[in-house]
């Protein structure tokens, strides 16, 4: 059995749906409230922050994918993330299984080096220090070696559906309801963004091969890295909509923090949209070099049909 612990973001439910077309096996999907993405997919509510009824969850996994998510909300993230990544991990292990974690890049120095997996962490902010924490709890278990542990690591996402993002809001959304998209900070420096089906492809590619386990993985993005003038280009093509945009300065984001938690809660992210974004991919297409990754303007296509 495999087990994805939560089960409802958009990550997950890809996932799930690559699981049951490419890895056949019997699939159980874990969340406070599941809900069923195949016909076949069992169902088993949990609290993560509940270290029996996580136990519960994974019980009889041989592979369990760690895609769990919370709102944009610092506290929150500081006070549950660590527990819930330390329940699933202490679960797995008792269950005999082994553990994919998903990962971001919020640990990541904010400049325009480029990001290997050998990247050190000098995490910006306090989302960026939980993060950083979290990956480094997974690497002492890999390091422990009590079970196989493997890490997937994707930069910013876009992508179909509910794709939650700064360029899925700012850039995707607007357009696809005839307004105006917005570019934070600058338009003119080079962006890595990964589809968010390709991440979640990548990462069951990984969860089912066994030499995977004991390593860092970052997913599979295009090697063209476009600025944000060039991806708002191709995407109004796609969609049909007019590109002009608006730079949000700096001083607009201040602004606008004064009045928004949702701005106060990514301004740490920010510094991170003034230089390149250069995130390397290339150990995960050099050990699966048959995996198809998406271009953008594919994504952008397939949004437009949506």
């Amino acid at each position: 059995m495999q087990t994805i612990l939560g089960a409802n973001g958009q990550i997950a439910i890809e996932l799930a749906r690559e699981l049951a077309c490419h890895h056949p096996d019997e699939l159980r999907l874990v969340s406070r409230n599941p809900c069923r993405v195949n016909p076949a997919d069992t169902l088993q509510p949990a609290n993560l922050l509940d270290a029996r009824q996580t136990l519960e969850a994974v019980k009889g996994s041989h592979t369990v994918y760690f895609t769990a998510g919370l709102p944009p909300d610092t506290r929150l993230w500081e006070s549950q993330f660590p527990t819930m990544l330390k329940n699933a991990l202490d679960a797995s292990r008792a269950a005999g299984a082994r553990f994919a974690y998903f990962d971001n890049t919020y640990m990541y120095p904010q400049d325009d080096r480029v990001q290997t997996e050998a990247t050190s962490f000098a995490p910006v902010g306090r989302k960026g220090r939980v993060r950083a924490a979290m990956a480094t709890m997974v690497l002492e278990e890999m390091a422990r070696g009590e079970m196989p542990v493997l890490i997937g690591r994707a930069p910013e996402f876009y992508g179909p559906g509910t794709t939650q993002s700064v360029t899925n809001a700012l850039v995707i959304a607007p357009l696809k309801q005839g307004g105006k998209p917005r570019v934070p900070l600058r338009d003119d420096r080079r962006r890595t963004l990964i589809w968010a089906p390709d991440a979640s492809r990548a990462l069951a590619a990984l969860g089912n091969t066994t030499d995977a386990y004991g390593q860092t993985w970052h997913l599979p993005c295009c090697d063209d890295r476009p600025t944000y003038r060039e991806f708002v280009t191709m995407a109004g093509e796609a969609l049909g909509r007019d590109a002009a945009y608006t730079v949000l300065r700096p001083w607009m984001l201040n602004a606008a923090s004064l009045f928004s938690s949702q701005v106060r809660e990514i301004k740490e992210l920010l510094p991170r949209y003034g230089c390149d974004n250069l995130f390397d991919s290339s150990k995960f297409k050099r050990r699966f070099p048959a995996f198809e990754v998406t271009t953008y303007r594919q994504g952008l296509r397939l949004i437009a049909q949506e």
